[in-house]
This record gives C-alpha cells, sequence and structure tokens, in this order.
C-alpha cells in the first residue's frame, strides 16, 4: 500500500513540506497553550516569580514584573499562540486539500487509463458497477489518507515525543503513569486494525453492489417501464441497500470501541494525576499553576495517540481501497503492443486468417482452426448459426482480443506487428445499434477523427444522408444528442454512425447488419449511405438477413468454430449446405410477408 501512496505523492513534495512545517507550527503552538495560564495562576494569582528562562525570554518586554503588566502579556501571549495556530492550520488545511485533489486526479487518471487498455475479455468478467464504486469512493478513501493521514502519523509521533519531555521535565513520576497505558492501548489498536480492515471489505462489496443494480435499473429504464419491473427493480435494490446498512453498522460497532477505550483510559489516569497532584501541592512541591498545565498536556498526550488509533481505522479503509485498485492495476490482461511495433501505412485491405484458434477465459474454445483469405476491396459476408463464432472472427482484426494461435495478417503484417492505436485507426465500424455519447452530433461525428474540421463532418453527413435531418434540428450539429442517443430514430443514429466512419476515412470496413432494426425507409437511406462509404474498401459484414450479402465476393460460413464452407452465393447454395439451409428458411419467411423486397448491400467498388 505504501508504495503506491509514495508514488502518488512524489509530485508533491514541495507541498507536503509546506504542509508539514504548517502542521509542525501548529504543533508548537498547541504545546505553548497553556503556559500563559501557568503563568496567570502562579505569577499572577499566586506569589511565585516567573523562571529565569522566561524572564530571559521576554527581555525588556518584561518592564518591572507588577502582576498586572504579567498579565497584560500574558493575554498577548494567548492571542499570538492562536493567532499563529490559526494560520498555520489554515495554510496545512488549504494545502492539504489542494494535494489531496491532485493526488485524487491523478489515481483516477490512471486507473481509467489502464482500464482503457484492458482487453474486452477483463470486461466479459467484471461487473461494471464494482469499477465505478472502485474509481470514486476508493480513489476517495484513498485521497484522503495521502493527503493528510499519512503526515498526521508523523506529527502525532512528533507530538507524542514533544510532551513526553515536557511532561517529564514537569513531573518525571506522573508521567511513567501515562507510559504504563500505552503498550494497551498499542495493543487494542494493533487487534482492533484487523477486524476493521474487515469490516470495511465487507462494506466497499455491499456499496459496489447498489452501484450494479442502479446503473442497471438506469441503463434499462425503457426496458423496465415497457414490462412494468419497477417493483423488482426496487426490491433489487432494497435488498442491496439492507445488505450495506447491515455491513456499515456492524464496522460502526467495531469502530465504536475506540472512543470509549481511550476515554476510559485518560479519565483513570487524570485521576490518579489528580489524587497525585493534590498531595503534590498540599506538601509544597508543586504549584497549582504546573498541575494544570500538566492535566492539559496530559490530555493532549492521549489525543494523538487516539489520532493514531483512529488513524489505524483510516489506514485499514484506505489498504481495502489500495487492494481494489491494484486489482485493477496489476491485472495483466491488457493486449501487448510490441517495442518494435510498425505503423501501418497505405493499407490496401488484404486479410488473411491462418489457423486460427480462440477460447474467452474460463470457457471452452469458440474458434478451432480458422482460415481465409481476404482480397483487398472484397466485400465478404460472415454467416452461421447462433453461437458459432461470427463476432469473435470479427472482433479478432483490431485485436479486440488476441489469437491463442495461428496468425491474422494484414498487408502481409501480423497484426501483432502493427501498433495497436495505428492499427484500428484503419478500421471502420458499423455496428447493428450505433452507440452515441452524450454530447452534440457535430461531436459525435468527429469521434472518429478528433482533428476533423467542421467541414470534413458536414461532407461526412451529407454523404451519409444524414445532413438532412441535422439541418432541420433546432441547434443543426450543434444539438445535443440524449444518452446513448436515444433522442433520434435508429436510422437517424445508423447515419451519424456511418458519417462518424466516413470522416474516419479508413479501408478497412466492419459491419454488423447495421440495417437489421431499421423500416423500409430508413433501411434505403442507410443502404445508399454505406454504399458510398464502401468504395474502394475491404468489407467485413456479419450478416443474420442472408438477402444483404447476395452480391458479396465471398460467403464465410463459420459454424461450430471453424470455417464450415466458403464461396460465392451461387456456389454455397448449390452445394447444399449449411448456408443453403439458412437460406431456404429465411427466404421462406421473408417472401411470407407481402409487398416486402429484400435488399442487398451494395459491392464496393474500386476507389
Amino acid at each position: 500500500m505504501y508504495s503506491l501512496i509514495r508514488q502518488l505523492v512524489r509530485p508533491y513534495r514541495g507541498t507536503l513540506f509546506i504542509i508539514l512545517i504548517a502542521m509542525m507550527v501548529e504543533t508548537t503552538m498547541s504545546l505553548a497553550a497553556p503556559w500563559p495560564l501557568k503563568v496567570i495562576i502562579d505569577n499572577v494569582a499566586g506569589s511565585h516569580r516567573l523562571p529565569a528562562w522566561l524572564r530571559d525570554l521576554l527581555g525588556p518586554a518584561l518592564g518591572s514584573e507588577s502582576k498586572m503588566h504579567i498579565a497584560l502579556l500574558a493575554g498577548a501571549a494567548v492571542v499570538l499562540i492562536a493567532a499563529i495556530g490559526a494560520i498555520a492550520s489554515y495554510v496545512e488545511n488549504y494545502f492539504t486539500e489542494s494535494a489531496g485533489q491532485y493526488v485524487a486526479h491523478d489515481l483516477r487518471m490512471r486507473t481509467f487509463h489502464h482500464l482503457q487498455r484492458l482487453s474486452l475479455g477483463y470486461y466479459d468478467t467484471h461487473q461494471v458497477g464494482n469499477l465505478l464504486s472502485t474509481i470514486t469512493a476508493d480513489i476517495q478513501t484513498i485521497q484522503a489518507f495521502a493527503s493528510s493521514s499519512t503526515l498526521n502519523i508523523f506529527v502525532d509521533l512528533l507530538t507524542i515525543v514533544s510532551m513526553l519531555a515536557l511532561m517529564f521535565w514537569l513531573n518525571w513520576d506522573f508521567t511513567l503513569i501515562a507510559l504504563a497505558v500505552t503498550p494497551f492501548l498499542l495493543f487494542f489498536v494493533s487487534r482492533f486494525k484487523k477486524a476493521v480492515k474487515k469490516a470495511t471489505h465487507a462494506v466497499r462489496k455491499e456499496q459496489a453492489g447498489i452501484v450494479n443494480v442502479v446503473q442497471q435499473a438506469l441503463e434499462s429504464m425503457q426496458v423496465i417501464k415497457a414490462f412494468g419491473g419497477q417493483k423488482i427493480e426496487e426490491e433489487q435494490l432494497n435488498a442491496v441497500s439492507h445488505a450495506t446498512v447491515s455491513a456499515a453498522l456492524s464496522a460502526r460497532r467495531v469502530k465504536s470501541l475506540l472512543s470509549p477505550v481511550v476515554a476510559i483510559t485518560v479519565a483513570l489516569c487524570t485521576a490518579v494525576v489528580l489524587w497525585r497532584g493534590a498531595y503534590l501541592i498540599l506538601g509544597g512541591v508543586m504549584t497549582v499553576g504546573a498541575l494544570t498545565v500538566y492535566l492539559s498536556y496530559l490530555t493532549k498526550f492521549f489525543k494523538p495517540v487516539k489520532d493514531l488509533a483512529t488513524t489505524t481505522n483510516a489506514i485499514a479503509q484506505a489498504a481495502v481501497g489500495v487492494d481494489r485498485i491494484r486489482a485493477i492495476l496489476e491485472t495483466d490482461e491488457i493486449i501487448p503492443e510490441r517495442e518494435d511495433a510498425i505503423e501501418p501505412r497505405n493499407i490496401k485491405g488484404e486479410i488473411i486468417f491462418e489457423n486460427v484458434a480462440f477460447a474467452y477465459p474460463g470457457n471452452p474454445a469458440v474458434l478451432t482452426n480458422v482460415s481465409f483469405h481476404i482480397k483487398p476491396g472484397q466485400l465478404v459476408g460472415i454467416v452461421g448459426p447462433t453461437g458459432g463464432g461470427k463476432s469473435t472472427v470479427v472482433s479478432l482484426i483490431p485485436r479486440f482480443y488476441d489469437a491463442m494461435a495461428g496468425k491474422v495478417i494484414i498487408d502481409g503484417h501480423d497484426v501483432r506487428d502493427y501498433q495497436l492505436h495505428a492499427l484500428r485507426d484503419q478500421i471502420g465500424y458499423v455496428l447493428q445499434d450505433t452507440v452515441l455519447f452524450r454530447g452534440t452530433i457535430l461531436e459525435n461525428i468527429a469521434f472518429g477523427r478528433p482533428g476533423a474540421t467542421p467541414a470534413d463532418i458536414v461532407d461526412a453527413a451529407r454523404l451519409a444522408n444524414a445532413d438532412e435531418f441535422i439541418a432541420r434540428m433546432p441547434q443543426g450539429y450543434d444539438t445535443m444528442v440524449g444518452e446513448r442517443g436515444l433522442t433520434l430514430s435508429g436510422g437517424q443514429r445508423q447515419r451519424i454512425g456511418i458519417a462518424r466512419v466516413m470522416v474516419r476515412n479508413s479501408p478497412i470496413l466492419l459491419l454488423d447488419e447495421p440495417t437489421a432494426a431499421l423500416d423500409s425507409e430508413s433501411e434505403r437511406l442507410v443502404i445508399d449511405a454505406l454504399e458510398r462509404l464502401m468504395n474502394g474498401r475491404t468489407v467485413i459484414t456479419i450478416a443474420h438477413r442472408l438477402t444483404t450479402i447476395r452480391d458479396a465476393d465471398q460467403i464465410i460460413v463459420v459454424s461450430g468454430g471453424s470455417v464450415a464452407e466458403n464461396g460465392t452465393h451461387d456456389q454455397l447454395m448449390a452445394w447444399n449446405g449449411i448456408y443453403a439451409a439458412l437460406h431456404r428458411t429465411q427466404f421462406v419467411g421473408e417472401t411470407a410477408k407481402p409487398g416486402l423486397q429484400p435488399i442487398a448491400l451494395p459491392r464496393p467498388q474500386p476507389a
């Protein structure tokens, strides 16, 4: 844990040094605070003279040493000590908050950067709610510990040592009383830490459950309302919320033991000191002012001890957060990039699969021995039964996953030889349900190429048949798109998605049945836009409706994790195999619908 904390605070060493100086000044003022009261009790109300060291310190300011003059100086000292302490406290709080916020920002960005580098396989096995809880609540806990608790530990130890020195100087046998109970407190704290960490783990786990349930419900609100599932979702949230309450109360019971134990210990020590102090005062060995200062120090001595014990709670909570953060940062499910990786230039779009095999973690093989060859500029359809591995084949081309055996080759190079980001720049995607981000239409189209000019974006929208409906919107291209683009129709989302790929201008295009969920009018507009998009590109489309790939150069049938058939539509129909059976099933269903005319994807034209 401490290695990660050190890495986070290292860039802010200067700020931490200022905080440390401010804390030391504040501690010094806290140590000085009881002394003006001692002077009033012993040297103004009483008949004792000022100590020689104090007379030397005050020098000419002491004047005639009249009692009222001493009282005036004592009152001024109270104000001065409070003012210096207040300034130090302000500096400490200001810079502590500043350092804490930047530490949290750095850790948040580091974690998010790592999450974006992880392969999609990681997200297949991890709940998004748990990740959200880690990147918010756990980072806030680490922020509090890194910015203040680490320095507080040092200052508390310094305060304890300083007070012990002053307390020994005032009365050594009283100080032994305080030291006698310290081992008991330290033993209690060590046992307390393990219980707090275990309880905090349980709380964090249940809190992540709340995030999971709420996130799923908010993202699926339309389905929930359509099926009247509000009660079910409320019951799920009620269950995880109650579990969180139970875990939090269990943790609170553990944490609540600390203050009473320290309070009783302080009370016992104070009682002994009062009894012994009264005896010494009556014997003329100790002054009332000295006992007052000693009692103040005794109370303050146990405050840093209590703070250290409370810091144990903070350490336990931060340790839980660090464990969860490290579980992400130490995950090695990262698509590797070779140090000598090459940048793909002038990609033509030749794609070869050589004996490719792949399996998702903990599952049987999805692909076993997949081989095919796609020439530049070809339109290729990938079809097959559900679960046959169609989507997995397409996901290996941009290296969303890496093949476990065999090679995926683009333009003569294994895809693992290319720079990862540059490789993906050469590939455009149009999915069955285009995902749009919350922002303007212009920003959503520009997501395909962040450096695109407004003119480039408008040109792409025109080619995608999107400019017309965008121009009718209240703010045109500056119109805000709702969450996931739900304020737009399916056809409008698809055309914006096509414009996003148009502006990217990639030589390889991957389609996942982009017209499957559209009405006939929207379908014709999208097909027209796709025809422009596909010109001069290598196009691979996952086809659920076989009529869309009738004119494809190749149709690859993936079944049982391998290429079962490969050929043109006419060849596959003549072979009367899997493709022909799928085609007969769909053709009967579609021709039975009156007035339905199947639309085929256009063949790519030479650039």
